[in-house]
C-alpha cells in the first residue's frame, strides 16, 4: 500500500491527486483479487453443488467491514454499501456461470 509519510496540508494539488491515482489503483488491483477468489469460490460451490447464495457468510461480510471501517474511522454505512455491491455482482457473476 502507497502512504505519503509528508504532510498532506504540505502537498501541492498535483501531488495530492498522484497519491489519489495510486490508491485507485491499489484499490481496482485489490477488486480483481477479491473477483478472482470469488470465482474460485463460486467453482467450489458448482463442484460440491452448493448454493450460490449464503447468507450467513454474507452477514459475516457485513459484520466484518463494518468492523473494519470503525477500525479505520470510515462511514460503516459506506462501506457496507460497496460491499453488498461487490457482493451483488459476484452473485450475478456466479449464477451465470452455472
Amino acid at each position: 500500500m502507497t502512504t505519503n509519510t509528508s504532510d498532506p496540508e504540505e502537498m501541492s494539488l498535483d501531488e495530492l491527486r498522484r497519491e489519489i491515482e495510486d490508491i485507485d489503483r491499489e484499490i481496482v488491483e485489490l477488486i480483481a483479487r477479491r473477483t478472482y477468489v470469488a470465482d474460485t469460490v463460486a467453482k467450489v460451490k458448482a463442484d460440491r453443488d452448493l448454493p450460490t447464495t449464503d447468507e450467513s457468510q454474507e452477514a459475516r461480510v457485513m459484520e466484518r467491514v463494518a468492523d473494519n471501517a470503525d477500525r479505520f474511522d470510515v462511514d460503516a454505512n459506506l462501506v457496507k454499501a460497496i460491499f453488498r455491491l461487490l457482493i451483488e455482482l459476484n452473485k450475478a457473476q456466479q449464477r451465470e456461470s452455472r
